[in-house]
């Protein structure tokens, strides 16, 4: 089986951005199939394609994925009209891609919604099959933040979204509440599948050489962040408790936000200007430098803006990063991540909004290192028993291999 594969943000390990749909290629060609990646360029991802662009584009091997890489670039940092525009030109090219490839089977993955456009092309021009995968639910998430409010731009995106459900064979969703909102546009549910984002065991399983950042000491509590410093992140909320951190006089904490996004440069001024010291903010990190990081932290943060949307509706790769390496995860809103924490007794669920709940937590974390010690074992427990993404990543390719299997048949 041919797989083409469309992802605006693709990276190999050797970047800083998430990796499942480099492992989900890597498993599909484990599998004897053949894998085409379609990406564009960010300032967190790396490709493994050294030669310069040509034509606005490029193409190699890496790893035995045969990438085509656009040179369309894109950060969090950029505003709303020019990730728009890069979304848009990112579809146009995929649709020409997906109109002269060969392949059996089309699979694409938001975000951006846009990424659905080629998937329909596909099924309706070349009568291939097309599984759509849906990271977040569009325009539902966007609108709830109040990110997007003018009624044309929200009626445009509902229309893409319904006809992307209604063109593909079948559709994968990231969490219940995705699964959900997809079946609620009419879907029905023997085409849809949850495969979560997961855990790379293996990865996290290897030797690290533990680091922690300038600032932080060795017998400081550190609490990790990592990711994008966006809207959606509503990190704000962690410069809140570090400031009540410091009124109570717990010097002994250290928060550590890696990444970059629009909003850090405001973070960071107001951290300066409130005299908040126990923030360390650090550069993205590649993958490798990360599973080291995470081997000297003491806890993960999970953290997103009070948007009830969020709640069951995301899957986000920092949370399994933090199980995969063993550490216990603190979580600030509730919902489907929030009640694995508590069933699973692997780490510490606050309240949205709520700095002194918050701070609490980190000084229970701080003051009973066995507990915490024995947390993060259970975290690792449910990483390999739930979200070991190799059994994930199985699911996954059986579902795309089913989706060309049928259509051939037919």
């Amino acid at each position: 089986m041919k797989i083409l594969y469309i992802h605006q943000y693709f990276s190999t390990p050797s970047g800083a951005s998430g990796l499942r749909s480099y492992d989900m290629a890597q498993r599909a060609l484990k599998h004897g199939h053949r894998v085409t990646m379609v990406c564009g360029n960010s300032s967190i991802s790396q490709t493994g394609i050294e030669e310069p662009f040509r034509g606005g584009h490029r193409r190699g091997m890496v790893n035995g994925i045969d990438v085509i890489e656009f040179d369309l670039a894109y950060a969090n940092a950029h505003g709303l009209f020019r990730r728009a525009w890069t979304f848009l030109r990112f579809a146009v090219a995929c649709v020409m891609v997906a109109l002269r490839e060969d392949y059996d089977v089309i699979f694409t993955t938001t975000t951006p919604l846009t990424a659905g456009i080629p998937g329909i092309v596909a099924r309706w021009l070349r009568r291939k099959p097309f599984v759509f995968e849906v990271r977040d639910l569009w325009p539902e998430l966007p609108k709830a933040m109040g990110v997007i409010r003018n009624p044309i731009v929200l009626t445009l995106m509902s229309a893409l979204e319904w006809i992307s459900y209604r063109s593909a064979d079948r559709l994968i969703g990231l969490s219940p509440g995705i699964v959900d909102g997809i079946a609620r546009r009419g879907v029905h549910r023997d085409r849809i599948i949850e495969v979560s984002n997961g855990c790379d065991v293996a990865l996290f399983g290897t030797t690290v050489a533990p680091w922690r950042p300038e600032g932080v000491r060795d017998g400081d509590l550190m609490a990790v962040f990592t990711g994008a410093h966006g809207m959606a992140n509503g990190l704000d909320a962690v410069l809140d408790v570090a400031a009540e951190l410091q009124r109570r006089g717990r010097d002994d904490i250290r928060i550590v936000l890696i990444g970059e996004g629009k909003l850090k440069p405001g973070l960071q001024k107001r951290a300066r200007r409130d005299g908040i010291s126990n923030v360390i903010f650090h550069d993205p990190v590649g993958k490798r430098r990360l599973v080291d990081l995470l081997g000297a932290a003491d806890l993960g943060l999970q953290i997103l803006a009070n948007v009830p949307a969020f709640y069951y509706g995301t899957s986000p790769n920092k949370f399994f990063d933090y199980l995969a390496a063993g550490r216990p995860v603190l979580i600030n809103y509730p919902g489907w991540l929030a009640e694995y924490i508590t069933v699973q007794k692997c780490g510490f669920v606050v309240p949205p909004d709520d700095a002194a709940a918050f701070a609490d937590a980190l000084e229970r974390a701080a003051d009973d290192r066995a507990t915490l010690t024995a947390m993060g074992s259970r975290a690792q427990q449910l990483a390999i028993e739930q979200f070991d993404r190799g059994d994930l990543a199985d699911r996954w390719v059986d579902w795309v291999k089913r989706a060309a299997t049928v259509r051939a048949a037919d």
